[in-house]
């Protein structure tokens, strides 16, 4: 009896001993890793389950084990949210703050480059600036945005191949500042300019019906805006000035726009000399009817809306203001014209007295 008793109490003795361990291998295990040595980074690859996760953090020394990680999940109910992206963790993370983490989706942020582009920026004008931004040749974005080969928007946008183009790309890169990826490549950063025209293009309800209804190409409508761009600095006067534009094109009238004489001379000049509106070029509407053979600048949201919804008029012609405020008089007929001319002669004449 004695000798069974003794048995029993060994056995029990054995069973809680055993207990005991277990207990202490597990509290041992969900222990956090003793903080030691900077983060740890790693990617947790689309598709892979909670239990190669928890593989992967005891492979890179972010947790103690495996298995009472994926015992820990089953009993909270967790590792079904988690996404896919690269990570940073440092050995000492408690079990509840990496399930967090995974469940949020807190990746390392990539290091990206801000950049802004002004609205009525030229080709060569961008191109100098990607070049800043991104540490390179202009040289190496002005090739691309002459060429638009290999760009899948140059397709998407149907973007015409025509000889007389100054830069195939002008008027197809939308201004707006941007925050891209430091590793990006230049046809992925040109790309990208594309692309936000696109979308832009997309927040205008039926812009492709309105667009047909108006008997014109995407190519046309660009030409117009980038005009109305660098004519009109006051948002209101845009869907007026581009009323005046599709007017005089009706008419079969030369536009006469001094834009476009600025653009093919490549440089902004303060005053235009008569010598300037002869030169032989696509690009000068003194000398050209109709549209010169493509945009002269990349256009802002605004003035592609004002192209695309001219406000109707019967004037022909207008002046700008020198009285400061960058707006225009309008006139129906050359005669009127002459006259505002010489009132905003005057303005400006009051302006500097």
């Amino acid at each position: 009896m004695k000798s069974a008793i003794r048995n029993l109490l060994i056995v029990l003795l054995l069973l809680i001993i055993a207990a005991g361990g277990g207990i202490w291998y597990v509290w041992n295990g969900m222990k956090p890793v003793e903080p030691s040595g900077s983060a740890v980074t790693f990617t947790v690859q689309k598709g892979m389950g909670s239990s190669e996760i928890a593989d992967l953090l005891e492979k890179n020394g972010i947790i103690r084990s495996a298995l009472l990680f994926k015992g820990y999940l089953k009993w909270t109910n967790e590792g079904s949210q988690f996404k896919a992206g690269t990570y940073s963790a440092a050995p000492g993370a408690t079990y509840d703050n990496l399930i967090a983490r995974l469940n949020a989706g807190d990746v390392v942020k990539k290091e990206t480059v801000v950049f802004t582009i002004p609205e009525g920026y030229t080709a060569e004008q961008i191109a100098d600036r990607l070049a800043q931004a991104w540490g390179k040749e202009a040289s190496v974005f002005l090739s691309l945005m002459d060429k638009g080969e290999g760009l899948k928007e140059t397709e998407v946008l149907g973007v015409p191949q025509d000889q007389d183009l100054r830069h195939r790309l002008e008027g197809y890169l939308f201004p707006e500042t941007y925050e891209l990826v430091k590793g990006s490549t230049p046809q992925q950063i040109v790309e990208k300019l594309m692309d936000e025209l696109q979308k832009k293009l997309d927040s205008i309800p039926d812009w492709q019906t309105r667009l047909k209804e108006r008997g014109m190409t995407l190519h046309e409508l660009l030409t117009v805006a980038s005009l109305v761009e660098r004519e009109v600095v006051v948002d209101s006067e845009r869907p007026l000035v581009a009323g005046v534009i599709y007017n005089r094109l009706k008419k079969g009238q030369k536009l006469e726009i001094d834009a476009t004489v600025q653009y093919l001379l490549g440089r902004q000049k303060e005053r235009l000399l008569y010598k300037d509106l002869e030169i032989k070029s696509p690009y000068n509407t003194y000398r050209n009817t109709g549209l010169p053979p493509g945009p002269i600048c990349n256009p802002g949201l605004a003035s592609i809306k004002a192209a695309l919804a001219p406000e109707a008029s019967d004037y022909y012609f207008y002046v700008t203001k020198k009285d400061g405020t960058h707006t225009h008089l309008f006139a129906k007929t050359y005669k009127e014209h002459l006259a505002n001319v010489k009132k905003s002669q005057q303005g400006a004449k009051e302006t500097s007295s």
